[in-house]
Formats: structure tokens, sequence, C-alpha cells
């Protein structure tokens, strides 16, 4: 008889409210100084569907920071803590999954890797239970080298690069070596995050003007892509090489692995709702 009410009450402790954590879902950008990113970063298609994967679709934020800052920096990683911090608290979130693009893995492992940095982080820290990085920058690209020596690559990637902000001389490629060598966790040889950092990783970039698959989140900028990758490995989305992308966590998959009609992400498709991709997160989550 004992055991029969111990049943019970442990049947009514796993059927219980309380044991069941609060998710939360937060959109982080990557560089640039965004005001509404969800319009111009992600777009309400991409950022709807991608919710629509947590229990209560309503429990998301979408960061609106300046990342053309160094990561470290109070307007970047300050800005993001803050606004983390506050969703954690109005939402009692518990179960927290951070989906970034390009920079803003950087400016998120920032966080992850130097929690008494600031008296917020640790409260995001215990709160994340995983990151989703699409396309980041976390070896740097050969392209924020070339802006900062003044080459073509100014004018060619003003749209996304910012011409030579701090943010983009971060992303040298030397320079994220050092960062990832001394303060920023989860590279090979270094400690690991604490939390899983899957990466979904770019590899190529398509801009027939035949092909209808060209036209996903704005022809001209696959053109532009198309026309940087000269200078990148031949694995690259356009603005990052496949292996600065795959340096930290761990990989999920290579776009053509399981994207629709195996087509290539490039840097611009990869925070869009291109081939599936909102659909592919939305399941994962």
């Amino acid at each position: 008889m004992k055991t029969y009410y111990t049943l019970i009450l442990l049947g009514m402790f796993i059927f219980s409210p309380l044991a069941y954590s609060t998710t939360g879902i937060a959109f982080i950008h990557g560089t640039g100084n965004q005001t509404d990113a969800t319009s111009d970063y992600w777009t309400r298609e991409f950022v709807d569907s991608v919710r629509q994967g947590i229990s209560t679709p309503a429990n998301f934020q979408v960061i609106n920071c300046d990342f053309d800052q160094y990561m470290w920096d109070e307007a970047a990683a300050g800005c993001l803590s803050s606004q983390l911090h506050s969703f954690i608290q109005a939402k009692n979130i518990d179960n927290l999954l951070l989906l970034t693009h390009s920079n803003g893995g950087n400016v998120v492992r920032w966080i992850l890797s130097n929690p008494t940095w600031d008296s917020r982080y640790i409260d995001i820290i215990n709160a994340t239970s995983r990151v989703i990085a699409l396309a980041p920058s976390s070896g740097g690209t050969p392209l924020a080298d070339a802006v900062n020596q003044g080459s073509v690559f100014e004018t060619t990637l003003g749209w996304i690069l910012g011409y030579g902000s701090d943010a983009v001389k971060q992303q040298q490629v030397g320079w994220m070596s050092y960062y990832n060598d001394t303060w920023l966790n989860g590279t090979q040889s270094r400690p690991s995050l604490g939390k899983p950092f899957e990466v979904v990783v770019g590899s190529d970039v398509d801009s027939a003007i035949w092909d209808g698959d060209s036209y996903c989140a704005g022809y001209q900028y696959q053109v532009a892509l198309e026309t940087t990758q000269n200078w990148l490995d031949d694995c690259s989305d356009g603005f990052l090489e496949c292996s600065s992308q795959s340096a930290a966590g761990t990989v999920w998959f290579t776009d053509k692995q399981k994207t629709a009609g195996k087509e290539p992400l490039s840097h611009q498709q990869s925070r869009r709702a291109c081939f599936n991709l909102d659909s592919l997160i939305r399941n994962h989550i």
C-alpha cells in the first residue's frame, strides 16, 4: 500500500506544472547597429516560423544592439546581457534557447566564456540550455582583414561589414585566433562553453540569374557574395570560410545535408527562411 501511494505522489509531481521548465528563444543578430532586427535582419516570416518550435511561441525576444562594437563592449555584450536578463526575469525563463547569426555567435561566446565579467552573465548562463549558431564567424574572415586594409571589399561588402567598425577589426583572422586562444572558450584545445553550441555551416553561393533559388533573401546579395567568394576557400558562404564557421562548438549540419533541394546557404540566406532552414530549426528545438 505504501508503494502504491508513493507512485501516486510521484505521478502527481511528474505531471505537476512545477515539473516543467519555461522555455524562451532569443534571436541574436550579427554585425551591425540594429534597431528593428525583426524586419531588417531576420524578417518577420523567419522569426514567426522558428518560434513556433517552442511550447509558448510568445516567449521570444528579438535582440537589438550595437554589434559594430567589440564583443565585450557595453553596447554589444552589455546590451545583449541587459535584454536577455530582462527577458528571463519578465517571462521566468529557465530554458533559454539562443539563436545567433555570424558575429552574434562571438558576442554570445564572450558571455558564456566570461561568467564573472558582468553580474548579469551568470543568470543568463544558468538559464541557457543551448545555442544554435548560424554561420558563426568563430575563426574570423579574410574579408575583415581586407576591409581594414582599405581594399575593394569596403564597397563590395559594406552592407554587411560596416566599413571597418571595431566589430570588423575584431573579426580579422589573426585577431580572432588571439581571442580564441585567450578570452573565448569552445574552440579546439580550449575549455568547453558549458552549453551546446550547435553550428549550421553555409558552404557555397548560387547567383545564376536563371535559377530562382538565387533570389531568396535578395539576388543582389548573392551576386556580391559570389564575388567575394573568389578570395575565400572553395567551401564558404561568400563571407566566411567553412573552417571559420566550424571553429567553435560542434557542427549540427552543413547546408546541403538538410536543406530543401540540397541548396547551399549563402551568408545572407542563413538568416532567412530559405530552403526550409526555418522549419529545420523549428523542428530541432
